[in-house]
């Protein structure tokens, strides 16, 4: 277990420095055992050690000498219905915090997005922050996808392990920034259906050593 607390330390440290995440903003779990462990609410990156890291068992029970984040039960939510993923990220990160307050999806402008699952990153209807309606919306939006925006809010991504949920991160404010610059100038040309589907084909794989 304490590695995988010296693991969530230090990634909430990579997306502070990397502005990624900002102050008490944003937080970030692996699944563990019947549960997960998740970052504490509300904690600056530089304050955060292993012990200040949470347990919360998927019954919604927390062990920790501090409360888990506010933000605990979309975490829990979609661990009990997406087995594929061990850690979700969710950050308030600028481009894609913006785009959120659009309140629009991505559409497939660009081929990259075939990365997160599909040919749109969808954007979660607005809930208040903490509630059980944003875990509802946000697993909407997730269905067939590792990420989404959450409107007015920010976003998630979730994958396998902490680096892989990382990359997505990354990948979501780098395509959420290149929209928000398309727009800026014009209305971008979409990606065909077909053209779509010939990069999410070669994604299959993309980066897997030739046997």
């Amino acid at each position: 277990m304490d590695e995988l607390r010296r693991e969530l330390v230090a990634m909430t440290k990579k997306l502070e420095a990397q502005g990624l995440s900002h102050g008490t903003s944003g937080n970030l779990s692996v699944r563990y055992e019947a549960g997960f462990l998740i970052t504490p609410s509300g904690f600056d990156a530089d304050e955060l050690t292993i012990d200040d890291i949470v347990f919360v068992h998927l019954s919604g029970e927390s062990q920790g000498r501090w409360q888990p984040s506010s933000e605990w039960l979309f975490h829990r939510d979609i661990y009990a219905q997406r087995s594929e993923f061990g850690a979700i990220v969710h950050t308030h990160s600028t481009a894609a915090t913006a785009l959120a307050c659009l309140r629009r999806d991505i559409p497939p402008f660009h081929y990259m997005l075939a990365l997160l699952g599909g040919d749109s990153l969808r954007c979660a209807a607005y809930a208040t922050f903490g509630t059980q309606a944003l875990s509802d919306n946000a697993l909407l939006a997730l269905r067939d996808r590792k990420a989404c925006l959450l409107a007015n809010h920010g976003m998630i991504a979730a994958g396998q392990n902490l680096p892989e949920a990382f990359n997505f991160t990354v990948e979501v404010e780098s395509l959420s920034e290149l929209y928000l610059r398309a727009l800026a100038a014009g209305e971008p040309v979409l990606l065909t259906e077909a053209e779509f589907a010939d990069a999410q084909q070669r994604f299959t794989s993309y980066g897997k050593p030739v046997l």
